[in-house]
């Protein structure tokens, strides 16, 4: 079956829309995708196999007089009713999309909005069959509610999501209930399960140092179905980062990888209060640089998790158990397999992890800085000698 599917993409697909549009294709349907709207880089892309019609407005409206010149009788009668409904818009758009629907076999409106509107216009140039689904908002705030009763008239099978909606539009906009078809929203239950999983996170830039291909490395040859890896960071402000997603892929675990983006405030505090373990492999890149002491293993201290690291500068120093060696992918994966079987271990660590972190990454740091400065600022003067600042002795005072 082919199907013209016209849909927004103003920021990517509705989930719920391209989880169903999904379904549909894998059932072998073949999805042709109409945009209303369409800006790039929405979480919910089309797929590449789905035929995609972008368009742009002076392209739409230079092709009218050509649409007027094929069919003048019915580009005459339809931009009437367009006029007379205020949908022009609705119908310039329609003319573009129905010449790429010729071999479909129904058209497919994912609302009662302007898709629909424009699903009408389509219906009535190519004699096609038209479905629409109502939600919601289009019910109480339907951006043309003098079109709206017209194109829902015409179509000829209405789906909804749920009963309440049937009723509303039986009651107050007077369609069949033969016309009604109540489909609820989708979900992969399959993939939307209760489970138990074993998190193991990593916070930081995509840098090399930070060691992501390690970890990933050694979650892969851990293979323990139950451990998921949440990544909170980006490629931060420094050159030649990372492409951590494409290593999860190249690895082949991007399916146990959950990738936050760049946290602060009580969203990132809630990943470190979430996970299992905190894990950061650290390591001196290929140029030669090493970390001073990562912040987040401090964090992830003080939030009383279990961490594992490396023997990198200063790390264990700080971190007695457990850490490895930089780059050990063998070492670093009987780590976490130390502390995925032995929930008495994660217990003792994190316990000892939050005393360290009173004990040595208070604010008593920061004020020990401002007793620093405070002291500084009362030594004796400075002067400028030389173009450069030099300490006076109390005799040149």
């Amino acid at each position: 079956m082919r199907i013209s599917v016209i849909a927004s993409l103003k920021q990517g697909l509705e989930h719920f829309i391209s989880r169903e549009l999904n379904v549909l294709s894998n059932a072998g349907c073949d999805i042709s995708l109409f945009p209303t709207k369409y800006q790039s880089g929405g979480l919910y892309e089309p797929r590449k196999e789905w035929r995609f019609h972008p368009w742009n407005q002076l392209a739409v409206l230079a092709m009218q007089p050509w649409f007027l010149l094929c069919h003048p009788l019915l580009y005459l009668r339809l931009l009437r009713e367009a006029i007379r409904v205020g949908g022009f818009v609705d119908f310039a758009l329609a003319w573009n999309f129905s010449r790429y629907m010729s071999d479909t076999d129904v058209i497919y409106a994912t609302f009662g909005d302007h898709k629909l509107f424009v699903g009408y216009f389509c219906k009535q140039i190519i004699n096609k069959p038209l479905a629409v689904t109502i939600h919601a908002y289009e019910l109480y705030n339907n951006p043309n509610p003098v079109f709206f009763p017209i194109a829902l008239a015409a179509c000829d099978q209405v789906l909804t999501v749920t009963e309440f909606n049937k009723e509303l539009l039986e009651d107050k906009f007077g369609i069949s209930t033969t016309k009604i078809e109540v489909v609820r929203i989708s979900v992969n239950v399959e993939d939307y399960t209760p489970e138990e999983k074993f998190v193991v996170l990593i916070v930081g830039y995509f840098a090399e140092r930070k060691g992501h291909e390690v970890l990933f490395r050694a979650i892969k040859q851990l293979d323990e179905p139950d451990v998921e890896i949440w990544v909170v960071g980006d490629g931060g402000p420094e050159e030649g980062t990372v492409d951590v997603q494409r290593v999860a892929e190249e690895i082949g675990i991007a399916s146990k990888v959950a990738f936050f983006g760049k946290l602060s405030g009580n969203a990132l505090k809630a990943v470190y209060r979430n996970c299992d373990v905190f894990c950061l492999p650290c390591r001196t890149d290929r140029t030669g640089v090493a970390e001073g002491f990562p912040t987040v293993i401090a964090e992830a201290m003080a939030f009383g998790k279990p961490v594992i690291s490396t023997r990198h500068v200063e790390i264990p120093r700080v971190i007695r158990e457990i850490v490895v060696d930089e780059n050990d992918v063998d070492g670093l994966t009987d780590a976490l397999r130390q502390v995925h079987q032995s929930r008495e271990l994660r217990q003792r660590l994190g316990t000892e992890n939050r005393k360290t972190a009173e004990q040595m990454f208070s604010t008593r740091n920061a004020m020990r800085t401002a007793e620093i400065l405070s002291r500084l600022s009362q030594k004796t003067d400075y002067a400028v000698i030389g173009g450069g600042a030099t300490e006076l002795s109390p005799k040149e005072n």
